[in-house]
């Protein structure tokens, strides 16, 4: 874990209180796809944990969502300010873990950690299939940033405005294995419909690296930290 700074190098809204943050810096020490950065803001007394979309070689891609005052000082950063990270926090996910063909469920601003995710499944071998859902159409982002990697992927919108009308789960079909980012009531729902699977959760965190225990969750293994221990938890040891 280091703190980094990075220099932004885009920073755009890309679909509806959506933006995409490219930045430039020292990424050597992520190591899987699913970890976070907590991201100190000028201003703001804690730091936003914003989940890592891709990463290269000193570059580092974030998708965020303004829901609040610090997101919103964020979609104002502009081209070639700077800002510091704390990272690579988190578990992320065992790619190693996965079968031959996983389902890749995504909602809203659960989709960006997914798409790094899908890239190191095609680049293991596997052949996963990519599930994405939104509120409407507007709300729709990287769909074809996913289909570039060369898997199929289908989209629901609970308005119907693109895609199958409905939600994610509404796409699954018989998958038996999920890796799962969203909102608690669709991981919810994705994890009544399969066997098996790598759920990652979200929770409210003060330091983003186990020592406030503030993000602290019941499992079947005992207490765990959502910012340390996971984000990432398995199908095995949920408990709703």
């Amino acid at each position: 874990m280091k703190d980094i700074e990075f220099k932004i190098l885009e920073n755009r809204e890309i679909a509806r209180d959506v933006f995409r943050m490219v930045l430039d810096g020292d990424t050597s020490e992520i190591t899987a796809p699913g970890q976070f950065v907590n991201i100190s803001l000028p201003g703001r007394y804690l730091r936003r944990p914003i989940s890592i979309c891709d990463w290269s070689k000193n570059k580092l891609t974030l998708i965020y969502k303004v829901v609040g005052h610090g997101t919103e000082d964020m979609s104002y950063m502009e081209t070639g300010e700077y800002l510091r990270a704390l990272m690579p926090l988190g578990n992320g996910y065992d790619i190693a873990a996965a079968p031959e063909n996983p389902v890749v469920a995504g909602g809203g601003v659960g989709v960006p950690p997914l798409y790094a995710l899908t890239r190191k499944l095609v680049e293991a071998g596997k052949h996963p299939y990519v599930a994405l859902g939104f509120n409407s159409k507007e709300d729709v982002f990287y769909e074809d940033e996913f289909r570039a990697l060369g898997v199929p992927v289908n989209v629901a919108t609970v308005d119907g405005s693109y895609g199958k009308k409905g939600f994610v789960t509404d796409l699954i079909g018989d998958h038996s294995y999920a890796f799962s980012c969203g909102p608690l009531p669709m991981l919810k729902a994705v994890y009544s419909r399969v066997q098996d699977g790598q759920f990652s959760f979200e929770a409210r965190m003060g330091c983003g690296f186990g020592a406030c225990m503030g993000c602290s969750t019941r499992t079947k293994d005992g207490y765990k930290r959502i910012c340390k221990d996971g984000p990432v938890l398995s199908w095995k040891e949920i408990v709703w």
